[in-house]
């Protein structure tokens, strides 16, 4: 097949901004595709060559495809830097050049699809000393044969910057009407390809085995099946009410989803955009072979930052210090992960995608071995709006986005690559900073562990209550201490120690170690948020919660010089928080 049908294409689809016409484009291109390189056809019609999760790209920059253009027309890089000011498109700029060119090669031969995609799969894995100088030759070849309107196209995919305007979806329109029938047998080849990601393969499919052959498609080791999506409401009563009366509600933790595919030993990494992120986690795939304890699984789960010596949950900005090439172990060190599983879409050679949430669930918990840092999302399942929405506090104080709350009903299946009201996040609808420092009591600690056993993990901070004359926990806090911090903490706190919790303490949270309310630190948070087990507040903002500072720091800064009562009170941390909620608003 000569490349120059799908350049004459690819002008037609972007002559027209109607979606219809740009539909019927392709499905004369498809018809007219020998169906040996219908995947091919496909992958450069996306413009690329393999699907996204193989992770290969032709990788060529402007600058190198300004120096392929000038050398295949025999013209200086200046000139071709000139008009390209002008074009404000390589594409163009590589057409105008080559419709000019200096020298015509006689007797040259047309391009065909399977030379052009070759010559750009052979540049996609080039790689080491003089790969630049390589993929130079090798693309200034392609485009001396080129035609100008060819080369406009090749010069487009080579750079990544094909824009034809049409999405996945319309390919899959038009592989309907082309092979499948009509459009009524679109749902059909969507979900082969929401299960394989594979645009390539479902064409081989659907033209090689017809319909029948896609209707048994299957789920595939390897290839990432697009994650569901959720929809989002904001009060419990909503969401009860649209999940039929009873749901699971999950913690939607803050960190990454990650989709594991595990074959034996075998363990790959799909991130949520489908990109193989195995390398950035060694440590997660370490974790999925000692406690899964299934030969083959396709499962989700959410990766979250941990404190090594608090054990934690951290925000999600912590989790992106992992998205490097080089110095992993260092990275693997200060930003240590924890597993949460919440979904099981394939276990050992079963395809659970279209079995009810529960059934899915269930085969999860009989393959996970549980542990610190490799967990079953938390999850409760009711039909109370207040057992709703103190869980959802819960989850906020334990680090959490808010919750992910899932029909149990009998279709629940997994809708893969949709957005649907099978899920339903429950997220709050502000975002608030905390932009002032506290001054807090240090009344409770927790032990230490890891770097930090022999000393304290965390210590139990109240803010005063002067109306009652009592202090009023508000955080747990573990961030910000150094080394100096945590060798003198002890020392310091010891002759404050005392066997109980002080009289004078209100908490619901039971500390390892008690102190009487002396020593003052000034601390600094992410915001103050509504809490279900803080006792600052409790009541006064809503019933049944007090308030508590999210991701708490010690600012380095003991405040000798205040007495206990002298710490930031209630009645101010009430302020800050509606504070808070006016910025927000404005």
């Amino acid at each position: 097949m000569y490349y120059s049908t799908l350049a004459d294409t690819y002008e037609k689809i972007e002559s027209t901004t109607k979606r219809l016409e740009m539909t019927d484009y392709l499905v004369e291109l498809l018809k007219k595709t020998p169906k040996e390189i219908i995947d091919k056809v496909v992958y450069l019609t996306q413009g690329k060559i393999c699907p996204d999760f193989v992770g290969l790209e032709i990788g060529v920059a402007e600058k190198l495809a300004i120096k392929a253009i000038a050398r295949a027309a025999g013209r200086k890089e200046a000139e071709i830097q000139e008009d390209l000011k002008t074009s404000g498109d390589i594409g163009e700029t590589a057409q105008n050049f080559m419709a000019k060119k200096a020298q015509v090669t006689l007797f040259q031969q047309s391009l065909t699809v399977e030379k052009v995609y070759q010559t750009l799969e052979k540049m996609a894995k080039i790689t080491g000393t003089g790969s630049m100088d390589m993929k130079l030759s090798l693309l200034a070849g392609l485009l001396t044969a080129a035609t100008p309107k060819e080369a406009k196209y090749l010069t487009r995919t080579a750079t990544g910057n094909l824009r034809l305007g049409i999405a996945d979806m319309t390919v899959l329109d038009a592989l309907a009407i082309a092979y499948g029938g009509g459009k009524e047998s679109r749902p059909y080849i969507e979900r082969a390809y929401n299960i394989s990601s594979d645009l390539g393969r479902v064409a081989k499919t659907l033209v090689e085995k017809g319909l029948e052959g896609i209707r048994k498609f299957e789920v595939s080791l390897g290839e990432p099946i697009r994650p569901m999506l959720a929809e989002r409401l904001s009060t419990p009563e909503e969401i009860l009410e649209k999940l039929g009366g009873r749901c699971i509600a999950e913690y939607k933790y803050d960190g990454e989803r990650i989709q594991t595919h595990k074959d034996g030993e075998k363990v790959v990494l799909f991130s949520r955009r489908l990109e193989n992120i195995s390398e950035q986690y060694p440590d997660a795939i370490q974790l999925i072979k000692q406690n899964v304890k299934a030969q083959t699984a396709i499962l989700e789960a959410e990766c979250v930052a941990v404190d090594p010596d608090t054990g934690e949950m951290l925000p999600f900005q912590e989790l992106m210090h992992r998205r490097r090439k080089y110095g992993i172990a260092k990275a693997m060190e200060e930003y240590p992960i924890a597993l949460f599983f919440f979904d099981a879409l394939y276990v050992n050679g079963k395809d659970l995608t279209l079995q009810p949430y529960p059934i899915r669930r269930k085969n999860l918990e009989a393959i996970i071995q549980q542990t610190e840092r490799f967990r079953i999302a938390e999850y409760i399942v009711t039909d109370d709006p207040e057992e709703l929405e103190k869980f959802f506090l819960k989850a906020i104080e334990d680090g959490c986005e808010g919750l992910l709350c899932k029909s149990i009903a009998g279709d629940s299946v997994y809708q893969a690559g949709a957005r649907g009201w099978q899920w339903i996040k429950y997220k709050r609808d502000y975002k608030s900073e905390m932009t002032d420092a506290v001054d807090l009591v240090i009344v409770g600690a927790f032990y230490g562990r890891g770097k930090r056993a022999g000393t304290y993990g965390a210590l139990l901070l109240a803010a005063y209550d002067p109306s009652e004359d009592v202090f009023k926990t508000v955080c747990k806090c573990g961030s910000g201490f150094t080394d100096e911090d945590l060798e003198k903490l002890p020392k310091m706190l010891d002759k404050h120690k005392i066997p109980n919790k002080h009289p004078r303490v209100v908490s619901t949270i039971d500390a390892n170690i008690w102190f009487e309310p002396k020593q003052v630190i000034e601390v600094i948070g992410a915001e103050i948020t509504l809490s279900p087990v803080h006792t600052c507040a409790l009541n006064i903002i809503r019933k049944g919660s007090g308030l508590a500072i999210r991701f708490p720091r010690f600012t380095g800064k003991y405040r000798p010089d205040k007495a206990a009562e002298d710490a930031t009170t209630v009645k101010e941390i009430i302020e800050m928080y509606q504070r808070q909620l006016k910025t927000v608003e404005q």
